[in-house]
């Protein structure tokens, strides 16, 4: 074997491990903040940072069924919290950063 023979075998073989090292890219978020546009995965709002604007989370309370939503502000747990209608009943309504609507 000559000296050109030897390095290209082990050129080849660097860039084999190389290639084999990496990993697959994810085919989407595997923990996306809203799982679901029918119900919640939570019977209490869950702490976390909100991106929801008010208009989006009076949105997520409407979709649910309320209607006169109103008073929406983002506390420090970043739970939008308000007052909305539904059945004739005002009532406390809080949308977490993962679009769970809660109601009391």
């Amino acid at each position: 074997m000559n000296q050109a023979s030897i390095w290209a075998a082990a050129a080849v073989c660097l860039l084999g491990s190389a290639t084999l090292a990496q990993t697959p890219a994810q085919s989407g978020p595997q923990n996306p903040a809203v799982k679901t546009d029918s119900g919640n995965n939570s019977d209490l709002p869950v702490k976390g940072a909100n991106s929801f604007t008010a208009s989006e989370a009076k949105s997520r309370i409407e979709s649910q069924g309320f209607t006169r939503v109103s008073a929406l502000q983002k506390d420090q747990a970043g739970v939008w919290r308000g007052t909305a209608m539904k059945d004739g009943k005002s009532m406390q309504v809080s949308v977490d950063y993962q679009g769970n609507v809660n109601a009391q």
